[in-house]
């Protein structure tokens, strides 16, 4: 008799087991996290074809920047005593050596001084003219291709708008094809809409930042030029006094 209890048990326990381990009928069972590397080309591929624009934009923003950040630095930074050694060369009337020492800094301030010494002899009015007609000239030259950043900020912003467009017809084609609405059906449509815009908008904002970022860099440059010009006019007429 204890052993046909035992053996009972026993079989009660094991059918259990057996129960624990199966799962439980009509209740949906967790499923492990599937992790997934999402990188920055693929976000770019799911934004759509109108991402190739962009990011040309972007790329073109860039040169633009670099290529006018490192061409106004130069032109800002003339040597600080350069107006005293002009100065030293007009008092003792070395005027030659005055304007091959302006060929030698290859500034834009340089190259004005150089104008106004080439004209010593004649009026003061006529001087200074012609110091600020190259003036106008160096400044053309600090400006040049700034304006492609502005044409980026407006445009790229643009872009996106044409890509969300995209992504909306993109839903309802889905949509259609699928007959029904569901997060899977819209999902393609979605990131396209998504992530144009948001790289439209991310490319003109950054334009727009280095276009008024290389319009200061040429304020402050000009502002040294017409106060060294200043100085050289002053300085002109010095010895007559």
């Amino acid at each position: 008799m204890l052993n046909s209890v035992l053996l009972q048990i026993v079989q009660t326990t094991g059918a259990a087991a057996d129960t624990a381990a199966l799962p439980l009928s009509g209740i949906p069972q967790p499923q492990a996290a599937v992790s997934e590397s999402f990188s920055l080309m693929d976000l770019l591929i799911k934004g759509g074809p109108i991402m190739i624009p962009i990011v040309i934009l972007s790329l073109i923003a860039i040169y633009v920047f670099v290529e006018r950040w490192l061409s106004i630095r130069r032109a800002s930074n003339f040597e600080a005593t350069f107006m005293n050694n002009i100065r030293d060369f007009i008092y003792s009337n070395r005027i030659d050596s005055a304007i091959a020492y302006c060929k030698s800094n290859k500034s834009p301030l340089s190259r004005m001084i150089e104008k106004g010494i080439k004209r010593l002899g004649r009026p003061l009015k006529e001087i200074e003219e012609s110091i600020e007609i190259v003036g106008k000239f160096e400044v053309y030259k600090l400006e040049k291709n700034i304006v492609i950043l502005a044409i980026i900020a407006g445009i790229a912003p643009m872009f996106g708008f044409i890509g969300t467009i995209i992504g909306v017809i993109k839903i309802f084609h889905d949509i259609s094809l699928a007959g029904d609405v569901s997060i899977t059906t819209v999902s393609a449509g979605l990131y396209t809409k998504m992530v144009s815009s948001a790289a439209g908008l991310l490319v003109g904002i950054t334009a727009f930042i280095l276009y008024h970022w290389c319009n200061i860099m040429v304020e402050k440059t000009v502002q040294k030029m017409e106060y060294s010009a200043m100085e050289f006019m002053d300085l002109l007429q010095e010895p007559s006094k």
